[in-house]
């Protein structure tokens, strides 16, 4: 069983690490180098690397070919505010993205597709009872959330079309040793915090990511992605994957604190937050994929910063 990985960054490397040590092989694409981050997560592990872009077309169908891929994880995409700036960028990466993606599968065979969704993709704007279950309404109207919306209604066209096994994550806020290039605002902050605890230096956070939240520890979601990876589909494709409850940024910051008694935080006034005081159900990922967090927060703070630490010690 060979995985291809569309993007290197936190989620991708966290689904790699469970896959080789079934002895799996993965496969990385991206077209920004960055096997130092990498090898930080995997080590010495035998692994490849192409520099392509998850929207040509002729080189994932290309790398799926040389590599013997069947299953495809697809984490590439554009996050938060960075799908605006500009628009047609975001887009072209996100829904042509996944448009390459949909169409490489078809034309080789290949046999199951992962996609990153988010809790993002949800309409907000009606949401009105806790916690949100998958067949809430979705596209809150956002460049972000709508583009994402986009993604999963593809890939379903194309799975009933084409046959292969779907499964379709919607994330919560996932934390961990990453490098966020592709605009996480939110797993910016808390890398930010943990690293000031680790400092003594204060964290800078701005005032827009003080809100409500909902996370999850990027080991957790590896742990998630390796079950899709290796089980029977199941009935359902689109799963909720987090912690089943809403964290205030006063609870998040007293979390880590208890972990790094350094912790010192500024906060940079500017836009106000936006909460979403909602919980997400993970009833469905308990009974179909036999999913749920393993790592308390607490548990989960204590490992990430073992982890930071060991990096910046390197």
């Amino acid at each position: 069983m060979t995985t291809l990985i569309t993007g290197a960054g936190l989620v991708g490397t966290s689904y790699a690490q469970h896959a080789i040590r079934r002895g799996e092989k993965v496969v990385f694409v991206d077209p920004l180098p960055r096997e130092d981050y990498i090898r930080t997560k995997l080590g010495n592990a035998d692994y490849a690397y192409i520099n392509e872009d998850v929207r040509s077309l002729p080189g994932l169908v290309s790398t799926i070919n040389d590599h013997g891929v069947d299953t495809i994880l697809n984490t590439a995409s554009v996050i938060g505010k960075k799908v605006n700036n500009p628009i047609h960028f975001g887009y072209d990466l996100n829904v042509g993205g996944v448009m390459a993606v949909a169409d490489a599968a078809r034309l080789t065979g290949i046999k199951r597709v992962i996609h990153i969704s988010t809790f993002g993709a949800y309409n907000w704007r009606k949401i009105t009872e806790s916690p949100v279950v998958e067949d809430s309404l979705l596209g809150a109207g956002s460049a972000y959330s709508n583009s994402k919306v986009s993604q999963e209604m593809i890939l379903e066209a194309y799975a009933l079309d084409t046959g292969f096994d779907l499964f379709m994550l919607r994330l919560a806020n996932v934390f961990g040793v990453g490098h966020f290039w592709a605009g996480s605002g939110g797993g910016q902050k808390v890398q930010d915090l943990v690293m000031a605890g680790i400092t003594g230096e204060p964290a800078r956070i701005p005032e827009e990511q003080t809100m409500d939240f909902v996370y999850l520890y990027a080991k957790d979601c590896g742990r998630a992605l390796d079950i899709c990876a290796t089980i029977d589909q199941p009935s359902e494709h689109v799963f909720n994957i987090a912690y089943p409850y809403v964290t205030s940024f006063d609870n998040l910051v007293a979390v880590i604190k208890d972990q790094l008694p350094d912790l010192r935080v500024d906060i940079i006034p500017g836009e106000p937050p936006t909460n979403r005081g909602a919980a997400l159900d993970i009833t469905r990922a308990k009974e179909m994929l036999g999913w749920e967090p393993e790592f308390s927060m607490e548990d989960a703070f204590a490992d990430y910063a073992a982890d930071l630490k060991a990096q910046m010690d390197k």
